[in-house]
């Protein structure tokens, strides 16, 4: 849930008094203090090791603030806003830090209800606003879940295995110089034996793949230029081309490899299904909802984008 940019800032003001070292450890460090000790070092390796702290049951008290008291479950709950992260400290450290920032949000929240903040009409609202906020995105998370089940996600695997049509790949090495006389020189030392890595590694301009000896590895044909591709994919396995230039420059080609690009796993689209699944089935409750729901917007309410119908055009005039 985005957090609303006051309570973002309440946050880290908390935290920063949970911490006091927190704001400077994060400052940019200056070129003297970069370089750590190898005791700092081993110090920070030996804290990554750090074994994460067995989970606090949801109804043991942490900590009390004027008889109120902190549970493992509130914790659990500060554990899970994205607003109170903290990249770099290990588990035990952070809840700690965590224990002082409900115990400073519950010293908080206590002085503003013996100032009577939440008898405030403008409170009121904002705390009926993020409550319904809460409500719906709890609602769709748990009614998503059950829209996202093996079953299903198989389901969709298998109609989009269905759809996709088989590609050919080809496994090729490129050599780009700056012309075509080098080109013509390139090839004829490959073709006269010389080993085309070597040679690649030696005088290709391509610093993306002279140090793997001219491999571009696995392509499709619309990954690559059209006059590189239409070489590539003509040319026999094991051939060296003649020079092909395109906007890049000269190129000497080898493929290496042809073969039909295989399919995707399930195993590899499993999590972009299932997010496919949750993501429809929130929009097609919230439409289900809308369309159950009586909804009336009165003459104060500003048009609404998802309604404004386009007018129709006047016939023209002969």
């Amino acid at each position: 849930m985005t957090k609303p940019t006051h309570l973002l800032r309440a946050s880290a003001l908390a935290l920063a008094l949970a911490m006091p070292g927190l704001a400077s450890a994060q400052a940019p460090a200056s070129k003297a203090s970069e370089a750590k000790a190898p005791e700092a070092k081993a110090s920070e390796a030996k804290a990554a090791e750090t074994p994460a702290p067995a989970p606090i049951a949801p109804d043991t008290v942490v900590a009390k603030v004027n008889g109120q008291p902190i549970t493992g479950g509130d914790l659990a709950v500060a554990s899970d806003d994205p607003a109170l992260s903290l990249p770099g400290v290990d588990e035990a450290q952070k809840q700690g830090l965590l224990v002082d920032y409900l115990v400073d949000l519950k010293v908080g929240a206590q002085a503003a209800e013996a100032a009577k903040v939440a008898d405030t009409a403008d409170f009121k609202r904002k705390l009926a606003y993020f409550r319904d906020k809460l409500l719906l995105d709890e609602y769709l998370e748990r009614e998503a879940k059950k829209a996202a089940t093996p079953e299903a996600a198989r389901a969709v695997y298998d109609q989009s295995v269905k759809l996709m049509k088989p590609e050919e790949e080809v496994h090729a090495r490129h050599i780009l110089v700056d012309n075509e006389a080098e080109a013509k020189k390139i090839a004829a030392r490959i073709k006269g034996g010389e080993d085309f890595g070597k040679v690649a590694a030696e005088a290709s301009k391509d610093p993306g793949s002279k140090t793997e000896g001219g491999d571009l590895g696995w392509f499709t044909k619309e990954r690559m230029v059209k006059e590189f591709a239409d070489a590539a994919f003509k040319l026999p396995v094991g051939q060296v081309s003649d020079p092909i230039k395109t906007q890049f420059g000269w190129h000497v080609i080898k493929v290496e490899e042809k073969r039909v690009k295989p399919l995707p796993t399930f195993d590899e689209l499993k999590e972009q299904i299932d997010q496919h699944l949750i993501r429809k089935a929130q929009q097609d409750l919230i439409l289900k909802l809308r369309q159950d729901a009586k909804i009336e917007r009165t003459s104060a309410a500003p048009p609404s984008p998802s309604e404004a119908k386009p007018e129709a055009a006047e016939p023209k005039k002969p």
